[in-house]
């Protein structure tokens, strides 16, 4: 056989075999080394690293933070009401060769990986935040500090995640719901009912209150304008009357016939106003001296 005929398959043969035994870890990632299985190399920093090839292999896992969501939970408050609590988690790998061995399990892709930590995780983290909640009241839970309940209990989180491999770096409670199954929301309700019809109530007393006293404002203000006013009345009719007086008397004073003759017309027409009057008087009467014929 021709050596030369060789030189191509070797080539090939080198050129594959450089590129079986280089691998490349990005920044933000970590890579591990396994021969055969085993781990001979745990948390290869980014760069360009080789490896032998054909017996070792190259995994590389992210290392940045990632979130990472829980179905929510269901717990009872210190008052044993139930409350469903769905949260999620910031977590990273902080030991490789820990989460491979812990999340491996014969086979599977990274991402395989990733979600049995997080099914490991789950339980590690439910059961310390049931300790805080059942210690707290629906309302301490609803309207406190959610921080607080979560950094007392992340340092023992912490140790049950650290043989995962993984560092929880914080929780966030991300809504705290009433199991629509249970009778809570109904209590919850029916208090909300209560809490309202008491404010309205205060609300109409105090409008009732504030409509009794401008009542009886606008009455005594209705009793002292209609005092005025009748007081004023007399004080005009006083000197109206008064004013009609003297008219009367500068006029009589004037003409005494003419008023004496002005006043029985008046008379006359006052008694015989009706059309169906009579009156019976003697011949001779001052009443009808400017009745009779010789006038």
């Amino acid at each position: 056989m021709n050596p030369r005929a060789l030189i191509p398959v070797l080539l090939v043969a080198v050129l594959l075999g450089l590129l079986g035994s280089v691998y490349v870890v990005r920044e933000g990632q970590v890579g591990l080394v396994l021969q055969l299985g085993r781990v001979v190399r745990s948390d290869v920093p980014p760069g360009l690293h080789f490896k032998i090839p054909l017996m070792q292999t190259a995994r590389v896992f992210d290392r940045r933070f990632n979130a990472v969501d829980f179905t929510p939970e269901r717990y009872l408050t210190s008052e044993r009401k139930d409350v469903s609590v769905d949260f999620v988690a910031i977590v990273a790998i902080s030991d490789v060769a820990d989460f491979y061995r812990a999340t491996y399990r014969g086979g599977g892709s990274i991402a395989d990986m990733e979600a049995r930590a997080a099914d490991r995780l789950a339980p590690i983290i439910k059961d310390s935040l049931r300790n805080e909640i059942n210690a707290r009241t629906l309302t301490q839970l609803v309207s406190g500090d959610r921080g607080e309940v979560i950094a007392k209990q992340l340092e023992s989180i912490n140790q049950g995640a650290a043989t995962l491999g993984m560092r929880i770096i914080d929780i966030r409670l991300k809504q705290i719901d009433l199991p629509t199954d249970s009778d809570v929301i109904q209590q919850v309700y029916n208090r909300m009912r209560a809490e309202r019809k008491q404010v309205a109530s205060r609300l109409r007393a105090e409008g009732e209150e504030q409509a009794r006293l401008i009542r009886a404002q606008a009455d005594r203000d209705q009793a002292v304008i209609l005092a005025e006013a009748e007081r004023d009345a007399q004080t005009l009719r006083g000197e109206g009357d008064a004013e009609a007086a003297r008219i009367y008397g500068e006029a009589a004073n004037r003409d005494p016939a003419f008023f004496a003759f002005q006043r029985s017309l008046d008379a006359y027409r006052r008694s015989f106003e009706g059309g169906d009057s009579v009156i019976v008087l003697e011949r001779d009467d001052p009443f009808l001296q400017y009745m009779r014929s010789d006038r």
